[in-house]
Order: structure tokens, then sequence, then C-alpha cells
């Protein structure tokens, strides 16, 4: 016999099944609540709400696990690419040389934009956000191809809605960077990888030569199979939310982005390199604000350590250290500001006070540092944030279409005014 939860509510007793994940987590299915009892669960930001199954992404916080599809995030930033990690999410298992080879090609093929992308581009000021251009620049997608607005698409057509969005992300994302810098754009290079293109249409001027380097790639090629997918977060709820609705996979994208704009979202790793400016600006003392962190009176807090899902360690920290330790070794970059977050980082990794509370170096500590070695300015973070994250919001959609999930309509309990009549303005 299954599990079942028991409800009592006014001398009436209500039983519902208890669901038990693959990993043994477990939920209390409550789909039928409202029609038994009159009762809905109230839950602000759905701290304990299970949206839907998905056999995505596993996440176990206490533990410091983190799977894609059953593979640890470990082995496969150190065996597998990020385009292999996609096809992963995507389509559910790891493909064959056969099958990496056809999906490589054809995210190739499409990374040319329309040239009418750049009158949309040229309508932004250069002091524009670059999310907001990233979101806007996907969004229209929709109008290019309207073909992705038949939510009846079969599935060779859904996939090459996906290959195009996987494809010309980037190109998008650079494009965003060079609106922000009043530089000339850069077309696609099919010759390189997928990260060595990226880097290329960033950073490439036509007065001069640039050569990708190998070390900057790799590095950038963890980092996005570090962020390709994290469960259900505020901006993978909000791909799956708007996607619901049938709204075109490009539309779902573009929502997911604007999500993932915001700062309690996406920004953390823009914050910890706006924290160590602030501590150059105040004359670089790092132990200072080390002993302002441990004061529970004083309001200042270290950003970029701890995390709020991991409660021991993010497995992803020690992967992309390594990362960032390799990058500041070949680029050399001097920079008060990186030397600050080396003696924060080597407080939190020693100091018994960090140790005790678990505030060891997160993923969004070490990827700023990343992000300001290559000269990426802070408000672009995020875009390479979505860029790595594109992936597994475009696996929940295509989980969520396959599943045919209802519409998202979540309710509400009703707290202002009752009834009451209508008065005259000259009466009021």
């Amino acid at each position: 016999m299954s599990d079942s939860a028991k409800l009592s509510y006014k001398g009436q007793e209500y039983e519902f099944p208890v669901i038990t994940g693959t990993e043994n987590e477990s939920a209390i299915e409550i789909g039928k609540l409202r029609d038994v009892s009159g009762l809905i669960t109230l839950d602000p930001g759905y701290k304990n709400t299970g949206a839907t199954k998905s056999a995505i992404t596993f996440l176990d916080g206490e533990e410091g696990v983190l799977r894609y599809r059953g593979y640890r995030i470990e082995e496969l930033s150190k065996k597998s690419t990020f385009l292999e990690v996609a096809y992963l999410l995507i389509y559910g298992e790891l493909p064959t040389q056969a099958e990496y080879d056809a999906f490589t090609k054809e995210i190739t093929l499409h990374t040319l934009v329309h040239e009418d992308i750049k009158k949309i581009l040229a309508g932004f000021p250069s002091n524009a956000h670059p999310m907001g251009v990233l979101s806007s620049l996907i969004c229209s997608l929709s109008a290019f191809y309207p073909d992705s607005l038949n939510p009846n698409q079969s599935e060779e057509e859904v996939n090459l809605s996906i290959v195009r969005l996987l494809a010309k992300m980037p190109t998008f994302a650079a494009w965003a960077f060079k609106n922000k810098m009043g530089h000339p754009v850069n077309y696609p290079d099919n010759s390189l990888d997928y990260c060595s293109n990226f880097l290329k249409m960033m950073f490439a001027l036509p007065a001069e030569t640039y050569e990708v380097d190998p070390i900057v790639a790799t590095a950038l090629d963890k980092l996005l199979i570090l962020h390709a997918d994290h469960e259900q977060n505020c901006s993978t709820s909000t791909v799956r939310m708007v996607g619901s609705s049938q709204a075109s996979i490009y539309a779902s994208i573009s929502a997911g982005i604007n999500a993932l704009w915001g700062p309690l979202h996406g920004g953390a790793n823009q914050s910890v390199i706006e924290m160590l400016e602030a501590i150059k600006a105040d004359g670089g003392d790092a132990k200072k604000y080390l002993d302002k962190a441990k004061d529970k009176n004083d309001p200042f807090r270290l950003m970029g350590f701890g995390h709020r899902v991991y409660k021991n360690f993010d497995p992803r920290a020690k992967i992309i250290k390594q990362a960032a330790d390799e990058v500041l070794g070949r680029l050399g970059v001097a920079d008060p500001v990186l030397d600050i977050a080396k003696e924060l980082e080597y407080a939190a990794l020693n100091d018994q006070y960090f140790i005790d509370r678990k505030l060891y170096p997160n993923v969004d500590f070490y990827s700023g540092i990343i992000y300001r070695a290559l000269g990426i300015p802070t408000d672009m973070f995020t875009v390479m944030f979505a860029l790595g994250r594109l992936p597994g919001w475009i696996a929940q959609w295509k989980e969520m279409r396959e599943n045919k999930e209802p519409i998202g309509r979540p309710r509400q309990v009703y707290v202002g005014a009752t009834e009451r009549d209508y008065t005259f303005i000259n009466k009021r």
C-alpha cells in the first residue's frame, strides 16, 4: 500500500497520496485538495511547493550533490563539453559520436542571424543593459520564425527551434556586449568551437588580430557546464510557467532571461565584484571587512560566500576554483580587486569562523573573478549566466511540453476590502 498523508480540518479528515521520486524525495500530492475540502495551500515564494515532476536535474543541498540526468557535475565538467551536456539535458541521454557530430554541425550551420537583427540592435542606446538587449533579441526570433508560434509543432520543428536558440544565443550575447562598448559587431566564425567562437565575437576588433586562448576557452566551457541547469529556480520556473500557456519557445526563454536579470537571482557574481570594488575604494583592507563580516552587529555581508541551497559546500565551487586559478595564472592580470579576492578566499578557506559556518567561496565568487580577469564588464555577468543556463531552460520547456502539463495558474488568499458600494466623486 502506498504512503499517504492525512489532513484534519473542522472535524473532517482528508487523505492524500505521498509521491516518492527516484532519489527518495517525498511530496504530498494535493491536486484535489480544493475539490474535497475547499482549502488551498499558502506558500509564498513556493519554498515548500513542488510545481512539477522532473527527470532533468537532481540537487541535494544538504549533501552538496548536483547531477544532470544522473551524471555528477564533477564528472561532466571534467570529461564532457558544454554542447555535449546541452544534448544530455535536452534529450535525456549522452549522444553517440554520430549524434554529437550531427548536433554540433546543425548548431554551426545556424550561428548567423538575419541582417534585420542589426536594425533592432541599432535601436538600443549604447548604455542599454545587455540583459534587456539579449531578452529582446531572443524574443524577436518569434517574428523571424513565425512557425514557432504554432503550439502543435512537429518534433522536427521543435528541434529546429532548439538548434536555432543554441546557435544564435552566443551571437546575440556578443552583440549585446559590442553594443555596450560602441564597437562594430563580429560575425560568427564557424571554424571555431562553441566557446572559442563566442570569445572571438566578444573581443575581436577590426583593427587587430585576435587569437583565442585555449585555456580561457576551456575555462569558459566549464563555467557554462556548471551553470547549465539548477532545478526549479526562479528563471526556470518562469520558463515553464510562460511555456505552459503555449507561448513559443523564444518567448518562454526571453521570459527566463528577464527573470534571471533580477539582482536576487542572476546578479550574485556581479555583487561580488561590486563588493570587492567597494573594499578597494575604502583602502583595500581585506582584514577590516573580514572582521566586519564576523561582527553580528555590523550590516556588512560577504557576497559570494556560502549558498542558500548548498548547506555544506557547493560542488561547483571546487571545479570553478581550479579554472579561476588557471585563468589568472595564464593571463597574469595585475588588478588590486583580484588581489583582494584572493585574500578573502584564503581567509574563508582557513579561518575557523568561516569554516564552522560553511561560508566557503561559491560559484558566484569564482565566476565573478574569471569574468573580471577576462575584461568582461559587470553588467555582462548575467548575460554569461544566461548563456550557460540556456540548455537547462530549453530542457525544462521541452519536458513541460512533452508532459502536457496544464497552464500554470496559482491561487491566492484574498485580504483586500470586502464588498462595498460605489460613492460618487463629489461625495467622497
